[in-house]
C-alpha cells in the first residue's frame, strides 16, 4: 500500500471522508497505529508532557523530535507521518525555519512538517512550501503560547477572536498549508472554517465538525489515569492493565515462581554439570 500524500487528503475531504489522525513517538505504536489504516500520525512535540514528563512542550527540542520520528517513521509504510516543529525551532526568520524543518525531512523522514501560528508564519509556511516541504498549520489553542494565552484555554469565544482564527486559517491556506489542525475552539467556528477551506480541518477539542480528528495517543489507551481532557474519549484504561502485569512479574519473581522449567534452557552436552543438582 503506497503512503498517504497531502494530495490524497484533499480527495478525501472532496469526497467527504473522515480523517481520523494519531500520535505516536515509537517503532512499535507507530507499528500498530499504521497496520490499522490510519492516514496521519503526528509526532508531536506532545512528546514533551507525555513521555519526557515536562509540564509544558516548550522544553522540548528539535533533536529530541528528530530522534523520535526516525522511530515513528521505521514502524510505518502506509501513513503519512508529520513532524513537529518544536518551540523557537522557526521563529527567529524562514531561512532558520527552513533548515530546521529540512533537517525533519532529511533526517527524521518525516514527509511533513507542522508548526502552530496563523498571519506571523505565513511567510514560513511560504518559505517551506515553495522548496519541497509540505506544511501543517495548527490554530486556535496553540500549546507552544501556552504562558501567553494564560493556560489551555478555549479558544475564538469572542466575534473578534472567531474572526482572526477564520482570517488566519485562510491566510494559511494561501501560503500553501496542506491542512490545518484547529485544536479547543468552539464547534460553530470550526464548522465555519472547515466549509470555508479547501484543505482538510483536523480538530481537537473542535467539535465534530471537522474534516478530520486527532488525538493524543495516551489520552486515548488511558495511560495516565490523572489526566482525562474533555475533548479526549478513553477507548482502553490500560495503566491499570499495565500496573496490574508488572505487579505480577514482581510477586512471581519474589515467590521464585519465574522463571519456570518452560522458561528455562537446558544444555545437550552437559559433560562436567551432568551431576550438578539443582538446589529446588
Amino acid at each position: 500500500m503506497a503512503r498517504v500524500t497531502p494530495g490524497d487528503l484533499r480527495v478525501m475531504k472532496r469526497r467527504g471522508e473522515r480523517i481520523p489522525m494519531l500520535t505516536a513517538y515509537d517503532f512499535p505504536t507507530a507499528r500498530i497505529i499504521d497496520a490499522v489504516g490510519i492516514p496521519l500520525i503526528l509526532v508531536g512535540d506532545s512528546v514533551g508532557t507525555t513521555v519526557l514528563g515536562y509540564e509544558t512542550t516548550i522544553p522540548v527540542t528539535l533533536d529530541d523530535i528528530l530522534h523520535h520520528t526516525r522511530a515513528v517513521v521505521r514502524g510505518t509504510t502506509h501513513a503519512l507521518v508529520i513532524a513537529d516543529m518544536p518551540f523557537m525551532t522557526y521563529h527567529v526568520n524562514p531561512d532558520e525555519a527552513l533548515r530546521n524543518a529540512g533537517r525533519l525531512i532529511q533526517e527524521g523522514g518525516a514527509q511533513a512538517i507542522k508548526l502552530e501560528g496563523g498571519r506571523i508564519v505565513a511567510d514560513t509556511v511560504r518559505r517551506l512550501v515553495a522548496c519541497g516541504i509540505p506544511v501543517q498549520g495548527h490554530l486556535g489553542l496553540t500549546p507552544q503560547s501556552v504562558f501567553q494565552l494564560g493556560g489551555h484555554r478555549l479558544q475564538g469565544k469572542t466575534s473578534a477572536a472567531a474572526q482572526r482564527i477564520l482570517d488566519d486559517a485562510q491566510m494559511l491556506q494561501e501560503a500553501g498549508a496542506f491542512s490545518l489542525v484547529l485544536e479547543l475552539v468552539p464547534a460553530p467556528l470550526a464548522r465555519q472554517i472547515s466549509e470555508a477551506l479547501a484543505i482538510p480541518t483536523i480538530g481537537i477539542g473542535a467539535g465534530p465538525y471537522c474534516d478530520g480528528q486527532v488525538q493524543v495517543i495516551h489520552d486515548l489507551l488511558g495511560l495516565d489515569p490523572s489526566f482525562q481532557p474533555r475533548h479526549a474519549r478513553r477507548y482502553a484504561s490500560l495503566y491499570e492493565t499495565v500496573r496490574d502485569a508488572v505487579g505480577h512479574y514482581a510477586d512471581d519473581v519474589r515467590q521464585g515462581t519465574f522463571p519456570s522449567a518452560a522458561e528455562s534452557f537446558g544444555m545437550e552436552q552437559p559433560g562436567p554439570l551432568a551431576d550438578v543438582k539443582e538446589d529446588r
